[in-house]
C-alpha cells in the first residue's frame, strides 16, 4: 500500500490516468507531452485545472501567440471554476492568470502554497521550479524544491523526477555535492530522468571536469532519448564537454547532428545553438554560415518580448549574421519595457544595458562594450537560465575587457569567475594568459558559490 499517492484536482477525477499521463509526461520532458494534454482536454475539456495547466504548459514556450492563447485559457478557466469550484482547482487557475498579468514570481509562490495544502501535487512542484528557473531565482528554486521533496516518499509514483528538481536547485546555488548524489537517486527512482541527469551534467561542468562530463551521459542517453526539445540541449552539454577539450570538429559535428538537429524557432534550441556558436567564435574557431540561419528565426521571434533570456540569443544571432537593423530593434523594444510585466523590468533593465554592449562588441566598440556588459553583470541572473548557459555572457564581458585594454579587470573578472565555480577551466587559463604574469591560486574543493 503506497504510502504518498499523487494530489489530483477534483475537476480531475474522473481522468486520473490521464492526468497522471500529462504530468509524468511534463516531468520527464517527453516528446508525447501534446498528445497527452490532448487526451486529457478531450477527457476533461471543462477542467479549470487542466485548462490552467495547458496555459502555463503554452507560456513557458515564450511565443506571443502562445501567451495570447494562454490569456484566454485563464479567462475560460475562471468561467468552468464558477461551475465546478474547488480550493486546489482555484489557485492552478490563479497561477494561470498572475503570470497572463506580468506576474511569474506570484505565479511560483501560488505553486508553493499548492504544494503545502495539497501534498504529492508534481505539477506544481515542477511549475515552481520552471517559473523560478525563467527569472534566475536559484534560491528559490531550492526553497520550493526541498518543501517539494519533503512531500515525496520514495514510493510515490513521481519521486524520482522531484529529486531531479532539488538535484538541480542544489547545483544551481552551488551545492555541486549534494546535487550530485540528489540527481544520482533521482535517476535511481526514475531511470528517465532527463533533468536529473543534466543536473549532474551541470556539476561536471561547474567543476571543469570535461572527461567526467562526457563518461556521465555517454552510457545514459536513453534517459533523454524521449524528450522533445530538451534532448538536444543535453547535447549541448555533451558539446560543451567537447568544447573544453579542445575537440573542435567533434563540436561542430555534435552541432550539426543533434544540437541543431532539427530547425526548430523553439527559443531554448536557438538559445543552445547560439551560445555554442559563441564559445566556438571566441575559440576562433570558424562556424561558417551556421549563424544565417538561426538569424532567420530569431528575427521571425524578436518580437516576442516574452523571456528576456530568450530576447539576448536572439540579440546574439542577429549581431552574428550582421543584422544590425534588427538588433537595433531589438534592443529598443527591449529599453521600453511596454508591456509592465516583470520580465519587461528585466529586459529593460539589465537586458537592454547587455546588449547595448553586445551590439558595440560586435561593431568593433569595445570599451562601449565592455561598459555595457560589466554594467549589466550581477542583474544578469534575472534573466533566467542557468549559470552554465548565462556564462557566454560572462565570456563576453572578459573578452570585451581584453580586447579593451583592460587586462586588470580581465584578470579580476576570470579569478571571480573561477571563484565561483569553483575550478579554473580552460577558458580561464587561456584569458589569464592573454592578461600576463597570473599567479594562479586554485579555488577551495567544493568552493562554487552562487
Amino acid at each position: 500500500m503506497l504510502k504518498s499517492v499523487a494530489a489530483i484536482p477534483p475537476s480531475l477525477a474522473g481522468a486520473t490516468a490521464t492526468w497522471d499521463g500529462l504530468v509524468r509526461a511534463t516531468l520527464r520532458h517527453a516528446a508525447d507531452t501534446p498528445e497527452w494534454l490532448a487526451k486529457a482536454s478531450a477527457l476533461a475539456p471543462h477542467s479549470p485545472a487542466l485548462l490552467a495547466a495547458k496555459g502555463l504548459i503554452f507560456m513557458l514556450l515564450g511565443r506571443r501567440e502562445l501567451a495570447q492563447e494562454a490569456a484566454g485559457l485563464a479567462a475560460e478557466a475562471r468561467v468552468a471554476l464558477s461551475e465546478m469550484p474547488s480550493r486546489h482547482d482555484g489557485l492552478m487557475v490563479c497561477a494561470l492568470e498572475s503570470w497572463v498579468a506580468g506576474r511569474p514570481s506570484r505565479s511560483a509562490k501560488i505553486f508553493d502554497l499548492v504544494q503545502r495544502e495539497f501534498p504529492g501535487d508534481a505539477f506544481a512542484a515542477k511549475m515552481a521550479q520552471a517559473i523560478r528557473f525563467l527569472y534566475g531565482d536559484a534560491a528559490g528554486m531550492r526553497r520550493s524544491a526541498e518543501l517539494a521533496v519533503a512531500n515525496f516518499g520514495d514510493d510515490h509514483p513521481h519521486a524520482g523526477y522531484i529529486h531531479g528538481c532539488f538535484a538541480f536547485a542544489c547545483e544551481e546555488v552551488g551545492d555541486l555535492a549534494l546535487a550530485e548524489r540528489v540527481g544520482a537517486r533521482a535517476l535511481e527512482l526514475a531511470p528517465d530522468d532527463a533533468w536529473a541527469l543534466h543536473a549532474v551534467a551541470h556539476v561536471h561542468e561547474m567543476r571543469g571536469h570535461p572527461e567526467k562530463g562526457r563518461a556521465w551521459l555517454a552510457p545514459r542517453q536513453s534517459a533523454f532519448a524521449h524528450c522533445s526539445t530538451f534532448r538536444h540541449h543535453v547535447w549541448w552539454h555533451y558539446a560543451l564537454f567537447e568544447l573544453e577539450l579542445g575537440a573542435y570538429d567533434s563540436v561542430l559535428a555534435l552541432y550539426d547532428t543533434e544540437v541543431r538537429r532539427e530547425s526548430t524557432d523553439d527559443y531554448r534550441d536557438i538559445a543552445n545553438a547560439v551560445s555554442l556558436l559563441a564559445r566556438l567564435e571566441a575559440d576562433g574557431v570558424d562556424v561558417g554560415e551556421r549563424w544565417e540561419e538561426l538569424a532567420c528565426l530569431a528575427e521571425q521571434r524578436m518580437n516576442d518580448g516574452c523571456i528576456p533570456f530568450a530576447d539576448l540569443h536572439y540579440l546574439l544571432a542577429l549581431l552574428a549574421a550582421g543584422r544590425d537593423s534588427a538588433a537595433d530593434q531589438l534592443i529598443a523594444r527591449m529599453a521600453s519595457g511596454a508591456d509592465g510585466s516583470e520580465f519587461g523590468a528585466v529586459a529593460a533593465g539589465c537586458g537592454a544595458v547587455a546588449g547595448g554592449g553586445l551590439a558595440a562588441m560586435r561593431r568593433g566598440k569595445h570599451d562601449e562594450a565592455f561598459q555595457g556588459l560589466i554594467a549589466a553583470r550581477h542583474a544578469l541572473t534575472k534573466i533566467g537560465g542557468s549559470h552554465a548557459q548565462r556564462d557566454v555572457f560572462e565570456r563576453l564581458t572578459i573578452d570585451a575587457a581584453l580586447r579593451a585594454g583592460r587586462c586588470d579587470q580581465a584578470r579580476t573578472l576570470v579569478q571571480e569567475r573561477a571563484q565561483r565555480r569553483g575550478a579554473y577551466d580552460s577558458f580561464s587559463m587561456k584569458r589569464l594568459g592573454q592578461c600576463g604574469p597570473t599567479t594562479v591560486t586554485p579555488p577551495a574543493a567544493g568552493a562554487a558559490s552562487f
